[in-house]
């Protein structure tokens, strides 16, 4: 049986089977090696992904090699604001992570747990694409507090043993960051998903999963002798 990968998160998880999309290019990246499982919820934050984890994880039918867990964007959202019913307090999102990652290490020993960062805002942007059509003329999230969940992020992490992609740094290196990785404030352009897919890959190579470490499944092209062909099927029926 091919190992799996699950990517557990919000919108930017939901999305990254998209064309171009992270998940996308995990899939194709491991094509001949792992299957790529999809659990994204658009809007989620840790609050409703403790909720449902138990069914989530019980969708994965065999223990998956790998696991993301993405969430922080929505939980960041401010709480005053037009998307104030998806804001979980900062030291609460902390302790759900911190749970999450425990629930699923209490099920899954073996998993390796991969926890990203939410992305900087664009908050310009979001004011050209507010939330429910907010009139305000104050962005439902900024950057500053997207910055503090990082924090957050990566002190549960540190605390839990699991390595985590620090998104939000990692994609203010570049001038012009908002335009080149974020479509709208928020979610991931096609050079934004890049980021996010070659940031994972070398995450779970230092895990002990690549495409050289895992087996492929069923013979290669390369393998099989053109002499007699299915004498590399053997046990194959």
């Amino acid at each position: 049986m091919r190992p799996k990968i699950v990517l557990f998160g919000d919108s930017i998880t939901e999305e990254s089977f998209a064309v171009g999309g992270w998940g996308a290019c995990l899939a194709n990246h491991f094509s001949r090696t792992a299957d790529v499982v999809l659990r994204g919820y658009s809007g989620y934050n840790t609050r409703w992904a403790l909720r449902v984890l138990d069914r989530v994880l019980s969708s994965v039918d065999s223990p998956p090699a790998a696991l993301t867990i993405f969430f922080g964007a929505n939980d960041a959202s401010l709480a005053d604001r037009s998307s104030a019913f998806q804001h979980v307090p900062l030291h609460e999102y902390r302790q759900n992570l911190i749970d999450l990652i425990a629930r699923i290490k209490g099920r899954w020993g073996t998993t390796v747990i991969v926890l990203l960062t939410p992305p900087p805002i664009d908050e310009e942007a979001r004011l050209r694409d507010p939330y429910g059509g907010s009139t305000s003329g104050l962005p439902e999230r900024t950057n500053q507090s997207a910055g503090l969940y990082a924090e957050s992020c990566i002190s549960a992490g540190r605390d839990s043993s699991v390595p985590v992609i620090d998104l939000w740094s990692k994609m203010q290196t570049i001038p012009g960051w908002q335009k080149a990785y974020l479509r709208d404030g928020l979610h991931l352009t096609a050079d934004g998903n890049k980021v996010v897919f070659d940031e994972l890959v070398e995450a779970l190579k230092k895990e002990g999963l690549s495409t050289e470490s895992l087996p492929s499944d069923l013979p290669l092209l390369s393998e099989i002798d053109p002499r007699d062909p299915l004498k590399s099927f053997p046990d194959t029926k």
